[in-house]
């Protein structure tokens, strides 16, 4: 069976409050958890119009409260925001209240424009490139490997007998080979970018070393997915993410998602048509015969253990539907 999880970045829809779209977040947690998603995660972005997941520790708490057996975790905490220390700590306290269900999923990017990393880091933009210190000092504090850690003799607390897998989030060749290099698991972020991946996923499982983190790889993969009834219906709705990748890679991007007819309406040049077929490689899109074929097709491709899907629509209820249609196609259940 292919075990499928949830990567949601919080989308913000064209007519729809910030609130409101923190409630859906919560709302579709709920409901992947009854069709059987294995984890779910929720994304880091700052002085976003679009996406509104600033704080992932915080919607961790909420969501991991408001659901019961699902893990909940991030996708993922911007490291070289934070110090290594307090991230330990942060999820150490989310994993005591929430014993074996808790995913801390870190990344590098910046996560927002210059002017949040600059808040966000007081300036010090150095630490981007000390990331790989900074994860040999998070793995030093949340498995008490003393020589990891930047200050030896220092505990994160709560101390407690689990601990959060740690995933090591990518869309290019360095993080895998660091997460090979410290035992982490590994994400391929194929929906940024859809070129390469099989074989920066395949140098990290052919590279892995065991440790105290894990003792074998294990890898998924995440990906845009829209599924519908009918695959015109599914080309349909996408529209609206077409829409939206195209405005945030041109630099126009407005706020909220844009509704299918605001896509429809929109006066495409041949560039963008272009640009919008670049983008599909990111994506699967279509009825779930075609998505379920896809996807099987994508896990081999990478020999990923599992799939995270990534659902942007405008319209609620078809995020939902979409991820209903894919539960279905693959026989999965709670």
């Amino acid at each position: 069976m292919v075990r499928l999880s949830v990567l949601d970045q919080s989308p913000v829809p064209e007519g729809v409050t910030p609130v409101e779209a923190i409630n859906q977040t919560v709302k579709l947690a709920q409901i992947t958890e009854k069709l059987g998603y294995h984890r779910y995660w929720v994304a880091e972005h700052h002085s976003s119009t679009n996406l509104v997941s600033s704080t992932p520790e915080v919607l961790i708490s909420h969501i991991a409260a408001k659901t019961s057996k699902i893990r909940v975790g991030s996708g993922g905490v911007m490291l070289p925001h934070y110090s290594s220390y307090k991230v330990a700590e942060n999820f150490r306290m989310l994993e005591a209240l929430y014993p074996n269900r808790i995913d801390l999923g870190v990344g590098r990017a910046p996560g927002g424009h210059s002017l949040s990393t600059m808040a966000l880091t007081g300036g010090d933009t150095k630490k981007f490139h000390q990331y790989p210190n900074q994860i040999q000092e998070l793995v030093g504090y949340l498995h008490e490997v003393e020589e990891y850690k930047l200050h030896p003799g220092l505990i994160a607390t709560p101390e407690i007998s689990t601990a959060p897998e740690l995933w090591m989030l990518g869309s290019s060749g360095g993080s895998a080979k660091l997460a090979a290099e410290l035992g982490a698991s590994y994400t391929f972020a194929h929906f940024i970018n859809g070129n390469g991946g099989q074989g920066v996923v395949r140098h990290y499982q052919e590279n892995f070393k065991p440790s105290p983190v894990n003792q074998q790889p294990h890898t998924s993969v995440a990906v845009f997915v829209t599924c519908a009834e009918t695959n015109e219906e599914a080309e349909k709705i996408n529209k609206s993410i077409d829409l939206a990748a195209l405005l945030l890679e041109k630099g126009e991007s407005k706020r909220g998602v844009p509704s299918i007819q605001q896509a429809q309406e929109y006066n495409y040049t041949e560039l963008d048509y272009m640009r919008m077929k670049e983008n599909r490689k990111r994506m699967i899109v279509g009825n779930p015969i075609q998505v379920k074929e896809q996807l099987e097709s994508l896990k081999e491709s990478y020999n990923a253990d599992e799939i995270m899907i990534v659902t942007i629509t405008h319209d609620f209820d078809a995020r939902v539907r979409s991820y209903e249609l894919i539960a279905d196609a693959f026989g999965i259940t709670n």
